[in-house]
């Protein structure tokens, strides 16, 4: 670990830098100022392929010209840009930093289109056909890749366009899922649970309450060892959105369904995590955002509509 927070590599990365520069401008100079004893017809004496001589000629000037504007042009970046082990350069340039400035450009310049949003109600905004087409492509650039293209998410990634929420489907609770991200954490309950066999008992009892296929007597006899999961997932097992504790009444899984799927959630834990998106999105990007979420699952009353 101390390799990476000590300034061993970035002065190794200055030196190897350095050195080949310094390397390549003496290489010029000797050869330079070297003559190779050449035979009467101006070669260097090898032959290969019977027939094929090796002249000695010197480097045309050009050329020579062109080795050294290379060496003073890396001398020349190298002091005014980020190139040598973590010096910053004397310009201060950074990749991250004109990335920066130009998200903030372009921000800027979509404000105008984004200001009528700000003054609309979660509902209006689903309804809007611009906010529509914008939403839809804020999806698409960070959204889609987990939750799918659809929106109806994956094994692990909870699907966006039903009524099932971990946290809440408010507009409010997603605005503050996209802006500050979601921690989903079940802790290993196994031990707490009891023995292996307590545990497949529970995960039918678990199947039980959704009305799934199960069996009856196991069930029965995981009910009271179930009390270990009631503190989060409630005793009917209709989740807490305050913890994100998912639904276990309903026939939604998120990661995966029968038997074994749910003994190995109990035995082995879950930790899930949503990024925050508010160091890459604006809050009227996120208004627009979490209309178009709503949207998904509340249909929206459109403007022919209202009238």
């Amino acid at each position: 670990m101390s390799d990476f927070v000590s300034n061993f590599w970035s002065n190794y990365v200055i030196a190897a830098t350095l050195l080949s520069i310094l390397g390549c401008a003496i290489l010029l100079w000797l050869t330079a100022r070297k003559k190779v004893q050449s035979a009467d017809d101006n070669t260097t004496g090898h032959v290969w392929d019977e027939d094929l001589r090796e002249s000695n000629n010197p480097l045309p000037l050009w050329w020579v010209g062109l080795f050294i504007i290379t060496i003073v042009f890396s001398v020349a970046y190298l002091f005014f840009y980020p190139g040598l082990g973590t010096m910053p350069g004397k310009l201060g340039w950074s990749s991250a930093g004109q990335y920066e400035n130009e998200v903030a450009k372009a921000n800027a310049a979509l404000e105008p289109v984004y200001a009528r949003f700000m003054e609309m109600d979660t509902p209006q905004i689903a309804a809007d056909p611009a906010a529509h087409a914008i939403g839809e492509r804020l999806f698409m650039n960070n959204c889609a890749q987990c939750h799918g293209s659809d929106a109806r998410g994956s094994k692990g990634f909870p699907n966006l366009a039903d009524k099932d929420w971990l946290h809440g489907g408010e507009p409010e609770n997603i605005v503050q899922s996209i802006t500050e991200g979601r921690v989903g954490v079940m802790a290993p309950m196994a031990a707490a649970v009891g023995s292996a066999d307590d545990v497949k008992n529970v995960a039918h009892y678990v199947l039980s309450l959704s009305g799934s296929p199960h069996d009856s007597l196991r069930a029965g006899l995981g009910k009271p060892k179930y009390a270990v999961c009631a503190a989060c997932h409630g005793a009917t097992g209709d989740g807490n959105p305050a913890l994100g504790a998912p639904r276990l009444n309903d026939n939604i899984w998120l990661h995966g369904y029968g038997e074994a799927a749910i003994i190995a959630m109990i035995a082995n834990g879950k930790h899930n995590e949503m990024p925050a998106q508010k160091g890459r999105l604006t809050e009227a990007q996120i208004k627009v955002l979490a209309s178009y979420v709503w949207g998904l699952s509340n249909a929206p009353v459109t403007a022919a509509a209202q009238r």
